[in-house]
Formats: C-alpha cells, structure tokens, sequence
C-alpha cells in the first residue's frame, strides 16, 4: 500500500477514490466504472504535477526522507553485479549503517559503499537509521585503501540524517573518524564519485562524498545540520523547521547554483518512490558517465581537481 505526505492529501484523496471505484467493480458491485476512473486518474495525475512543480525546501525534506524511496541496497542490487560486501574496521567492530564492498559496475570493477537505512523496524534498527559510528567511518577508510591498492574507481551512495551522536559514538571517536574518513576522501588516487540519494546530513555525509563528482537526486537533500536541529539552535523551537529549511539553502537546485555539487538525477512526478527502477538506472548512467570523464586522470590530477573543487565552493557568489 502506498503511503503519501502530509502534503499529498489530495492525491491522496482523489487515489482512495479510484481504489475504491476498482474494488466495486471486482466485487461486480458497479458497472461501466472506467470512464470515472479515468477522469479521476487524470486528475490525481495533473494534482501530483501541480504539487510537485512548485515543491518547498520543507517538502522536499519529506520527499527525502520518505520510507519507500530507493535504499542503498536497491541501487546495488540494480547496478551492481557479484557485490561481495566486507564487514568490519579491524578496531572495533561492524557497523550496519555503512555497507560497503566490491563488485562490478557495468562490467568495472568498482568499490561501492553507502548509508543504508532500512526498510523495515527490524532493517531500520539493525542499520541504526543509516546513522553510523566511529566503526563505520573507519569502515569506509579501510574500504577506500583497498580501492586504491587495487586501482579502483570508488562510488558513494549518501541517505543519512547524520553521525550518531550518542554517548559510546564519541568516546570511541566520532569526530576523528569523520575526519579521517574526510581526509581519505579528498587524498584518493583513484576517480570517486558520490550521488546524494536521500538525505545527506552533515559530516556523516560528507565524510564518504568529498569526491570528484558529487551528484543529488532531484529531491534529495544536502546540510551541514537538519532543518529541525538548525532550529532548536537558531530559535529553540524544533517546530520552525520549515522556516530553517528554506534558509538553509539545502535542496539540489540551491546547491547546484553554488557549485556545491555537479549535477542533479532527475526525478519522476512524485518523488523516486513511485519509479525506483527509472530512478536508479539514471543515477547510473550519470555516475557511469563521471567515471569515463575522469578514467584518463593521473592520480595526481584527481587529488588536484578535488581539491580545487571544494576549495572554490561559496568563491565568486
């Protein structure tokens, strides 16, 4: 069954409806319902197209974070072929919130890591939410080296609210891992490319996409903290979300304007949810796409364009 937003009511309604129409007439309880049933498909199909044209950042927060959009695990089930995933950071422990390992893409060998969240309770609290700890970054380090001894290509995939933040996180280190896993980033020899595909929240975002290429779903979000916690800070009220939001300049459209990422994966009216295999498949071809463009670089030149490129973010504005 499918859930809507808050902000989908009408479409919601107008859906209920044709269902309902479709009911009746299995249950051979009404007839000649098809002509109502396309006038009103038409109509929720014009009522989503009106939403989503004029979408606010706050709405597409909630299209970011909405529980059936396409997880980690989809995009690697779709593009990548002979996935083995490693587990472990060899300091600590595992964990499930950075899932990460090699196989092939489009017949390349590629390393491929990201936030998984989950789709269920039981995969959400295993996955802790797409939130990771210490163990995670250093996961994603340990993931990068291995690329890089074997001259592989690296492809991040970003949906998470943010680092844990709980007590255990930090005593082992959040911080350092971050920035450890920041710096192992930006010092690759070896072509990486990110696509933002939910939610990229904070250092634990951007500790696995400071990359050559960084590409955001159309409706995804990107922010140096989240809406709700920009204003418990700013106003001490979680409740002017909406309001930080839109300051924050946090959607991929805001974001391509300051050349904080390179490009944007376009999405079906409605959100990525409603076509996961079109989605996915084109978040594939842009990274492929990435990777022909920067496959001729020395190792040199790939560290050097990174640089340069978060080096002139917020430059000339």
């Amino acid at each position: 069954m499918r859930s809507y937003l808050e902000f989908e009511k009408p479409v919601a309604d107008l859906e209920g409806q044709i269902q309902e129409l479709r009911t009746l007439a299995e249950k051979g309880e009404a007839v000649d319902v098809q002509d109502e049933i396309a006038k009103l498909e038409a109509k929720a199909a014009q009522a989503l197209n009106d939403l989503y044209q004029k979408l606010t950042p706050w709405q597409k927060t909630q299209v970011a974070r909405h529980p059936d959009r396409p997880h980690f695990t989809d995009y690697v089930a779709a593009l990548i072929e002979d996935f083995t995933p490693l587990a472990g950071d060899r300091a600590f422990g595992e964990d499930a919130a950075i899932v990460g390992g090699f196989g092939r893409f489009r017949g390349q060998p590629v390393c491929v890591m990201g936030h998984e969240k989950g789709s269920d309770t039981a995969s959400r609290l295993k996955h802790n939410f797409g939130m990771a700890k210490p163990e995670g970054y250093r996961k994603a380090v340990r993931l990068m080296e291995t690329a890089e001894r074997f001259g592989l290509p690296v492809i991040s995939l970003v949906d998470t609210a943010g680092a844990y933040p709980g007590i255990g996180a930090e005593e082992r280190g959040q911080a350092e891992a971050i920035a450890r896993s920041t710096d192992a980033c930006l010092g690759l020899g070896v072509p990486n490319v990110s696509v933002i595909i939910g939610e990229g929240g904070s250092g634990g975002a951007i500790a696995i996409a400071a990359t050559n290429r960084v590409y955001m779903l159309e409706h995804s979000i990107y922010s140096v903290i989240s809406p709700e916690g920009a204003a418990s800070i700013l106003w001490r009220d979680s409740a002017r979300a909406q309001d930080a939001a839109t300051g924050m300049k946090i959607t991929a459209q805001d974001l391509l304007k300051f050349k904080v990422i390179d490009g944007i994966v376009g999405e079906p009216v409605g959100g990525a949810h409603r076509e996961s295999e079109k989605v996915i498949a084109a978040a594939g071809d842009v990274v492929a796409q990435a990777l022909a463009d920067l496959g001729e670089m020395t190792s040199d030149q790939l560290r050097d364009a990174r640089h340069d490129k978060f080096l002139a973010i917020g430059r000339g504005l």
